[in-house]
């Protein structure tokens, strides 16, 4: 670990001193995670430093980069740890009259596109990209079809394209559309609401879902929404109503269609509906592919009523219902912002988030909130961005449909949005994105080389492997890829492939 720190150090101090971003603060709580200290942290490794990789990640428990802090302290400034606060529509922010100090943060590699302030000039002998990647992605073990294209974000300038408006199924970086599109239509800071209600003069007690599959059951719920907090509430609620014995039941009716996949039951995703417990997952896990319960909403109900019945509240055999208007609200738990769902969804692959995601997206938009809707909900949300969306179709939230199309063009472009500072609110795409060779997907790939340099979300079916995602130059550009290929025999030859295609971008090569 200590010979991945000493060689990326340099590289990430050639990448500081090349960004322009700053990010302010404001006086909210340390204890609550919001998406702001992100803006301030989208640079690729930084949080990877020597001394900061640990197994809870690059982040503290104030929700702020290590790597910045530990910048900061070097820097000798002062100020609070905490970056957050809630924008407003312009998604700009003010400090608060008589607020602390702005906590410095680590700048981050994503200087103003357009403006070259950060124009390194190429490395002495460097080969341009297309002779450096053509051989690359040349490579049989990528198969039948293969697309590219590089950006410079730093610049905003196209290095390198290959068939970069063909659209091919794109796996799991589908879920980098669905989360710009959630993102740009909800805002980083929306909530996703559990709530259990009381209908008035029935003695039924409603489970209400509100699309938070990150709702948990168990005793250290990690700061996320929990099962348990909300049993708590709801009996001590009762009980200042004097009752003690309620009916159960549940509601599911904030989405529509069918709950299951088009690719049918999967260990890698649980039926899609707004209530469910951990995924549904019915071992321990928190990620990956699991057996799911086949009824979640039910499972979750299940365990609601003993937990009620843990804190001497009856309940009868639970079974669905609609809540009235006139139910009156006992308690509510809610998720943590949407841009730590999202850093969490792309981190760790997350198929069951994106596909939430999806839905909430479709509901803000007014769409049908079922798999077709929401596909068709990220559409719309990605045409109002101005992006390329030529043969784009999303017929689900995270890329497990194979007839999932999108471009090289399109995935480089949200990565560019992202990568906007007039657009901090979609910064969690970029940090949410895997560290090479330590977070989520990407943890056991790029074992050196460019560990901590590049940062991409993976895409893999059977025949399809799929990878898009940042690196940092050596001269401190940081540049967007996206490389799609179709009819690979070998995934994992076809893995390697891809990672030594974006490793050249972290290497000798730089823009041209």
């Amino acid at each position: 670990m200590a010979r991945i720190a000493d060689a990326v150090r340099p590289r990430l101090e050639r990448a500081t001193a090349a960004a322009r971003l700053r990010v302010t603060r404001t006086g909210r709580p340390q204890a609550v995670r919001t998406w702001q200290y992100t803006a301030g942290a989208a640079t690729v490794g930084l949080a990877l430093a020597a001394g900061v990789v640990t197994a809870a990640g690059p982040w503290d428990s104030t929700g702020q980069r290590t790597a910045e802090r530990e910048r900061a302290a070097a820097q000798e400034r002062t100020g609070g740890a905490d970056h957050g606060r809630t924008s407003d529509s312009s998604g700009s922010f003010d400090a608060a009259a008589g607020a602390p100090r702005p906590a410095p943060s680590a700048p981050a590699v994503l200087a103003g596109l357009g403006g070259a302030s950060a124009s390194a000039p190429p490395a002495p002998g460097a080969p341009p990209l297309d002779r450096l990647l053509g051989p690359l992605l040349n490579d049989p073990a990528l198969g039948e079809r293969h697309t590219a294209v590089v950006v410079d974000l730093t610049t905003g300038r196209r290095l390198y394209g290959s068939g970069g408006d063909v659209a091919l199924t794109p796996a799991s970086t589908t879920k980098i559309a669905t989360a710009v599109a959630a993102l740009s239509a909800l805002g980083p800071d929306h909530r996703l609401t559990t709530r259990a209600v009381l209908e008035p003069d029935t003695r039924e007690l409603i489970l209400v879902g509100g699309g938070d599959p990150t709702l948990t059951a168990r005793a250290d719920d990690g700061g996320w929404a929990s099962l348990r907090t909300l049993a708590a509430a709801t009996a001590a609620a009762l009980k200042k109503r004097g009752l003690t014995d309620v009916t159960l039941s549940y509601d599911t009716s904030l989405y529509a269609g069918p709950v299951l996949h088009p690719i049918g039951e999967n260990e890698n995703l649980a039926p899609v509906t707004p209530l469910m417990v951990d995924e549904a997952r019915t071992d321990d896990s928190t990620s990956g592919t699991a057996i799911r319960a086949e009824d979640p909403a039910a499972d979750a109900v299940r365990r609601f009523a003993d937990l009620l019945h843990a804190q001497g509240v009856r309940t009868g055999s639970p079974g669905p219902s609609k809540a009235t208007q006139r139910a009156q609200t006992l308690a509510t738990v809610s998720s943590p912002p949407l841009s730590d769902l999202v850093e969490r969804m792309l981190t760790n692959s997350d198929n069951d988030i994106a596909e939430h995601l999806a839905r909430q997206t479709a509901l803000a938009t007014g769409t049908r909130p079922d798999f077709p809707g929401a596909g068709e909900a990220i559409h719309r949300q990605l045409a109002k961005l101005g992006l390329p969306l030529k043969g784009a179709v999303f017929k689900d939230g995270s890329g497990l449909d194979r007839t999932d199309r999108i471009t090289a063009d399109l995935l480089t472009a949200l990565l560019t949005r992202a990568a906007d500072p007039a657009r901090p609110g979609l910064r969690p795409v970029l940090t949410g994105l895997p560290v090479a060779g330590f977070t989520g997907t990407l943890t056991t790939r790029y074992a050196d080389g460019a560990a901590g340099i590049v940062r991409a979300k993976t895409g893999t079916l059977t025949g399809v492997n799929t990878l898009a995602g940042t690196a940092v130059a050596p001269q401190g550009h940081l540049l967007a890829f996206a490389f799609l290929t179709s009819g690979t025999s070998d995934s994992a030859a076809a893995q390697r492939a891809l990672d030594r295609a974006a490793t050249a971008l972290a290497g000798p090569a730089t823009p041209n």
